[in-house]
């Protein structure tokens, strides 16, 4: 009878519910959808005239439908989703309105998520979270609220320039706002497809990475013009402040010239575990190649935008595999990723960024270290499975790669071997730099 009632009566006034996801549940409510955050409750009030008073006979009194859900993308993961706020999604009669005001009203749908789970980590927030609301609010074309559970004030900071490129109004803080905010439309839930990627298929318009891609650039953009601005005008006083005549001073611009010729490589540096230890030696090689280097360090609160900037203009990235590796998104398309692959990581590291590197169309090298650049090396007797075969220690399970190979684990790049990969994309970018060159001038 339920399938009937929606058959009869249309979308409209219902709660439609897609479950069929491993990753999420996405609710769907249209009509008079409105809040009531000391219940986290979400309502949506309808006519029970004719037909509908008949199926309404059939349920609970006062509920004609009842739903739950919790907004956010790791479905399977039970233990991170029994930390996520739960949601009840409840159709009413109309006629129990009168008591029910709207404080404010809004002509646009809503959408509703989660920011809590793993939300610190940076890859999480990208794949669990950023991606997933571009996946779902897209098609809107920015005329949708976003409601927040779990809210952060960071978070908003953080991630406040993508906001507005997605969406026209302020973000609502789903339980510090206690006022009744009513909707035409809800979608509760973020749609996920893939690892860090867009599904063109899935998407209206056939949206795709790079599509997703081009939104962080209408969201930094601003700001790094700024930034370029600024070090315009600091570079201007020094000049005037420098003696026309010291032999020892450069003209900015004639040293900018000269690194502009040069293809720009970015290392993504990491402190603690899964650190380079041979660092430093590593730059030197780079910029005996003939790169222009730059070391990025990024950490939780690092402004993305200068991080874009910086990866927005590189020719290559060198990383060794880790959240911070979700910044390939920064990338252009048509860039080197070069991901240093820990031992045990194999299978995280082409899952996690590999195939989804290729997919925003980079030309992704991945370098499998050996055991002798591993600081396990030194730990572990040269036949014992860590070393051997990681393979049968992450069969164990999560926590033993987590302690062994995550957490417990340095490289030292054997750099006559690392350079092979590194020559290899010095050759490629200096042709795609003469390419770019020459479609330019014609």
């Amino acid at each position: 009878m339920i399938y009937l009632f929606y058959f009869v009566v249309g979308f409209t006034g219902t709660i439609c519910c897609d479950r069929s996801g491993i990753r999420t549940d996405v609710c769907i409510m249209k009509g008079d959808v409105r809040t009531n955050s000391a219940s986290s409750s979400i309502f949506l009030y309808k006519n029970t005239n004719g037909f509908i008073n008949y199926v309404s006979s059939m349920v609970e009194e006062k509920e004609l439908q009842h739903e739950k859900i919790r907004p956010y993308t790791r479905k399977w993961e039970t233990s991170v989703m029994d930390t996520i706020d739960e949601l009840d999604l409840v159709v009413k009669k109309e006629n129990e309105t009168a008591n029910h005001h709207c404080d404010v009203v809004h002509d646009v749908p809503a959408v509703f998520f989660s920011t809590g789970g793993y939300t610190g980590n940076v890859y999480h927030e990208f794949n669990d979270g950023i991606l997933p609301l571009y996946i779902t609010s897209q098609h809107l074309k920015k005329k949708v609220v976003f409601v927040i559970l779990e809210y952060h004030n960071w978070w908003i900071m953080k991630y406040g320039d993508i906001l507005s490129r997605l969406s026209d109004y302020p973000p609502i803080d789903f339980s510090g706002d206690k006022r009744t905010h009513c909707f035409p439309e809800a979608i509760v839930g973020l749609r996920i497809h893939d690892e860090l990627t867009v599904d063109p298929s899935l998407m209206r318009g056939n949206k795709n990475a790079i599509d997703f891609r081009n939104v962080l650039d209408q969201a930094y953009w601003p700001r790094i013009r700024g930034l370029i601005q600024d070090e315009e005008r600091e570079a201007r006083e020094k000049l005037s402040l420098s003696p026309s005549s010291d032999p020892s001073f450069k003209n900015v611009k004639e040293v900018q010239g000269d690194q502009s010729k040069k293809p720009k490589l970015v290392i993504l540096s990491r402190n603690g575990s899964r650190a380079i230890t041979n660092e430093n030696s590593l730059v030197k090689m780079a910029e005996d190649i003939g790169f222009q280097v730059q070391v990025v360090r990024p950490d939780r609160t690092s402004e993305l935008a200068k991080i874009y900037r910086a990866l927005n203009s590189s020719d290559v990235m060198v990383g060794v595999h880790g959240a911070a590796m979700t910044h390939f998104l920064f990338m252009k398309p048509g860039s080197v990723f070069i991901q240093v692959i820990p031992l045990g990581t194999d299978w995280a590291a082409e899952t996690y960024y590999g195939e989804p590197a290729r997919k925003l169309g980079l030309k992704y090298i991945g370098y499998t270290i050996l055991p002798r650049e591993s600081s396990l090396y030194d730990q572990y007797d040269k036949n014992d499975p860590v070393l051997r075969d990681p393979s049968s220690v992450n069969e164990k399970g999560w926590q033993y790669t987590k302690t062994i190979y995550l957490d417990g684990q340095n490289v030292r790049l054997n750099l006559r071997r690392f350079q092979k990969r590194l020559v290899r994309a010095y050759d490629y970018s200096i042709n795609r730099i003469s390419q770019n060159c020459h479609h330019q001038s014609q």
